[in-house]
């Protein structure tokens, strides 16, 4: 560890230019899945986690680990999707407190709608301008960060991570 607590000049440009990145691209795609789906990403990213679910259902506070959201933003978004007829909750078996959030097929036959246009939107903005060869350093650079911070305690259980 250095001694100087500050950023280098180049890991301040590298940060900020980060941060940008991150912005533009999750502004980008709000500002889409709004236009062309009637919701914003956090809806959406329910809709997917809920799919990629074998039995597409998740108990609550699982979903709110895997949007990585609070419970409350999750059961506020999940109620707003229940009134659209694309989720709809359930007792959780065993729990008389839990609940699960249940993928309708209504609410499928919405993500099949909306995933093609946002997975466009996704490799235009973010993967077409970059070579296979700067692809495969993004990647690397991510899993080294991501492996850093599970190494610190710093990490998510659900959904697991797909292989690098």
């Amino acid at each position: 560890m250095r001694d100087d607590p500050w950023l280098t000049e180049e890991q301040q440009l590298v940060w900020r230019a980060f941060l940008r990145m991150s912005g533009q691209l999750n502004d980008t795609i709000e500002r889409d899945l709004q236009q062309t789906g009637g919701m914003p990403h956090a809806y959406y990213l329910i809709l997917a986690m809920l799919s990629e679910s074998p039995t597409r259902s998740l108990r609550m506070n699982q979903l709110a680990e895997a949007v990585r959201s609070s419970q409350s933003r999750v059961s506020h978004a999940v109620a707003r999707l229940e009134a659209s007829g694309w989720v709809r909750r359930i007792p959780a078996p065993g729990d008389r407190r839990g609940q699960v959030a249940e993928l309708t097929e209504s609410g499928y036959q919405r993500l099949l709608e909306l995933a093609p246009g946002h997975a466009e939107v996704v490799r235009s903005t973010m993967f077409d301008p970059l070579t296979p060869q700067q692809l495969e350093n993004f990647r690397d650079i991510c899993a080294t960060i991501l492996a850093a911070m599970a190494d610190r305690g710093i990490t998510s259980e659900y959904p697991p991570a797909p292989p690098c």
